[in-house]
């Protein structure tokens, strides 16, 4: 989708340098990601101490089923 956007002078070049990438691009399409996880992340979190899961956490550190 083309979208045209007014950004601040030098923020998206601070930004692709900071990630190293390479297009403007890439950078609005790192960034967009970027808020779309914190976001879950914030939702996971509100779940914390819900959920009852029964694990055995030295067997699913040991990798064996």
């Amino acid at each position: 989708m083309r979208t045209t956007i007014d950004i601040p002078d030098g923020l998206l070049e601070r930004a692709v340098r900071a990630a190293s990438l390479r297009t403007k691009r890439e950078a609005v399409i790192a960034g967009l990601e970027e808020l779309i996880r914190r976001a879950q992340r914030a939702e996971l979190r509100k779940l914390a101490g819900r959920i009852d899961l029964d694990v055995d956490l030295g067997r699913s550190r040991t990798g064996k089923r």
